[in-house]
């Protein structure tokens, strides 16, 4: 049987470079490559596009979108790691956890748009409890994001990684603060939210590893579950899913350090809180279940792989 033959366009990125990582070794796909002389040649590009059964897009989103409009058959599948395609008809939202049936939902896609990595932490907690009727679709969620700056890309890395970098990359930095996020989009539609939420992303001065909270009123919530109820909740609906999982519940107070999953391909979500109040925290690495690792996991599924092949678990 012949090897799938995968096309990385804009490898030399920081998510072109960890799915490339993830998948040299592995003797069961071809990886093509593109001369780095070559790699801005839209001949060349196109060339290897139309060879591929499989390309991942690691763009921006104008390049992403030129680079779908260069194929020209009818088998080439795309896994686009840009916005570009997040909320578009056509298009397959790639977080298997979200569907009854992955192997169909996913695998049969022809187009599938990876998850943003706030998007991720997000809908891991907010999409299970409006999908199951316990938060209702007009909630007026608020949800904080907590990054190291390598989600940032090769410009933010170099800043903070520099010799001379000013005082204020020591501290937690608040931004997005015209909130008007680029992953609002598909927060909301993922989750069925007839609103986007109010949505703060902050970076810090760690590399990698994320820490995504919502923060609910459980009197608003249908059933008024308590925040063990609602761990059990998710408990029940992650309970056969080999990346996404939730912690045990405690009544005790924790620190949930951000950086506690990087390196990893999983996601772990932690319910705090009490009768009245509660948070879901979702922890993950940016780069790992928040871009490369979520690439290749549909990746797997698309080709009929073992969906957590070649991820760290």
């Amino acid at each position: 049987m012949n090897k799938p033959k995968i096309y990385i366009d804009g490898q030399e990125g920081t998510t072109g470079l960890e799915i490339h990582q993830r998948l040299a070794e592995r003797d069961d796909i071809q990886l093509l490559s593109i001369d780095p002389d070559k790699r801005k040649d839209l001949t060349e590009r196109k060339r290897l596009i139309n060879e591929a059964d499989l390309v991942f897009l690691c763009l921006p989103d104008a390049a992403a979108v030129e680079a779908v409009g260069l194929i020209e058959n009818s088998h080439t599948r795309v896994i686009d790691a840009s916005t570009a395609h997040r909320t578009a008809p056509g298009w397959v939202y790639g977080f298997p956890e979200l569907y009854k049936d992955p192997a169909q939902t996913i695998g049969t896609a022809r187009f599938v748009a990876n998850p943003g990595c706030h998007a991720t932490g997000f809908l891991a907690a907010a999409a299970p409890l409006a999908a199951l009727n316990v938060l209702p679709r007009d909630y007026p969620l608020t949800c904080f994001s907590l990054t190291g700056y390598s989600g940032g890309g090769k410009k933010m890395i170099a800043e903070y990684e520099a010799s001379n970098k000013g005082n204020e990359l020591y501290s937690p930095r608040v931004y997005g603060t015209t909130l008007k996020h680029k992953h609002l989009a598909e927060m909301q539609k993922i989750s069925g939210l007839e609103a986007p939420p109010v949505f703060c992303p902050v970076v810090d001065d760690y590399y990698r590893g994320m820490a995504t909270t919502i923060q609910l009123h459980n009197r608003y919530l249908r059933g008024q579950p308590t925040a063990r109820e609602l761990s059990l909740i998710l408990a029940a609906y992650y309970a056969k899913q080999p990346l996404v999982s939730v912690a045990p519940y405690s009544d005790q107070p924790a620190y949930l350090a951000a950086n506690a999953l990087a390196g990893t391909d999983r996601l772990e979500l932690t319910v705090s809180g009490h009768e009245g109040q509660t948070i879901v925290t979702a922890r993950f690495d940016n780069l790992g279940k928040g871009a490369s690792g979520a690439a290749v996991q549909n990746m797997n599924l698309m080709l009929g792989f073992e969906e957590t092949r070649g991820l760290v678990l």
